[in-house]
């Protein structure tokens, strides 16, 4: 373990919440990105441990993962500034593969995924659970292809990517690709079963890429949805799903986007991302209290054209305030 790594993970502990050292390279606390539990505050399911030479970041709770040097960036850009020149003068440069070289940027390419080897949900028996369970939710018929079906993902998950030391209890999920216009540069996994402590787990193969689905299906040049949820983001033209909360949409480059937040009012995380996308200045969706249902695939279920109600319930700046304080009270 470096001897800089451990000073910075020290430094920006004061950062993190209920922050505690574990044992020898393994720390954990409360997930910022998430806020961790919103019942239980003694909850800490952020880590940062040691993976080969380097430090990375998960959470448990939303799936976030990043190197630590990334992680580092997202909660203090001074320290985070500090550090990689500190790693510079000390020579560590060329041998911490998270650490990006401040002075010559990596020429290396990235070779992106064209496929899994993994069987399409397309391919399926009509009584396999992955089938059964997309077509319950109504998937539209022609996407049910861009899904893949693991019978174990500790284990498939290794072949592309080391993240399990332990394959123990492994168990079945359906594979979401997270691909651009050049091919796949992550996933995330769905569990099958309901009792499962994760419903989604993302895994990154290239940790420069975002953290969103869709991108190689949207059109930049009309105006782009954001909703919570991949599946959610198949009910709706030119939409993308957000995969973790670690992206920032303005860096994309997009000039029309909205936010569409799940229609849970009584939930103050999913209330206070609408606020502060309000103070962003961006567009967003505020449901009328006439609709019921909690997401975009329960109004799918409940007959509702989504595409229309998204439409005509989308507000920005003062207006967006206005309707945003009456849905809280709803």
């Amino acid at each position: 373990m470096s001897f800089i790594d451990s000073k910075y993970i020290g430094l920006v502990s004061v950062r993190l919440q209920k922050f505690s050292r574990k044992k020898e390279n393994l720390y954990t606390f409360r997930c910022p990105y998430c806020g961790d539990s919103q019942k239980n505050k003694n909850k800490t399911r952020g880590y940062i441990y040691k993976h080969k030479n380097d430090h990375n970041f998960k959470c448990h709770n939303c799936g976030a993962s990043k190197s630590f040097t990334n992680f580092l960036k997202d909660q203090d850009v001074g320290l985070y500034d500090e550090y990689v020149m500190e790693r510079y003068k000390s020579g560590l440069t060329g041998r911490a593969s998270n650490t990006p070289n401040p002075v010559i940027p990596s020429s290396k390419p990235h070779f992106k995924k064209k496929d899994f080897d993994l069987q399409r949900i397309s391919e399926l028996n009509i009584s396999h659970p992955a089938k059964i369970y997309l077509q319950k939710r109504q998937i539209p018929d022609k996407l049910l292809r861009e899904f893949y079906f693991c019978e174990r993902f500790k284990q498939w998950t290794n072949t592309q990517k080391q993240m399990f030391d332990d394959e123990e209890n492994d168990e079945s999920r359906i594979i979401i690709p997270l691909k651009d216009k050049n091919g796949i540069f992550g996933f995330q996994g769905r569990a099958l079963n309901p009792k499962s402590k994760l419903r989604y787990i993302t895994v990154m193969l290239n940790d420069d890429s975002p953290k969103i689905y869709g991108l190689d299906k949207i059109d930049d040049s009309e105006p782009i949805y954001i909703v919570e949820g991949p599946f959610d983001s198949t009910f709706i033209k030119n939409a993308v799903a957000m995969c973790g909360s670690d992206v920032d949409i303005r860096t994309l480059g997009w000039s029309d986007y909205i936010y569409v937040f799940d229609n849970e009012p009584r939930n103050k995380q999913i209330c206070d991302r609408i606020s502060r996308t309000i103070d962003h200045g961006d567009k967003v969706v505020i449901w009328k209290p006439e609709i019921k249902e909690k997401d975009l695939n329960d109004m799918v279920l409940a007959g509702l054209n989504v595409q229309e109600v998204v439409r005509s319930n989308t507000y920005h700046g003062l207006n967006a305030k206005v309707k945003f304080n009456g849905w809280k009270k709803v």
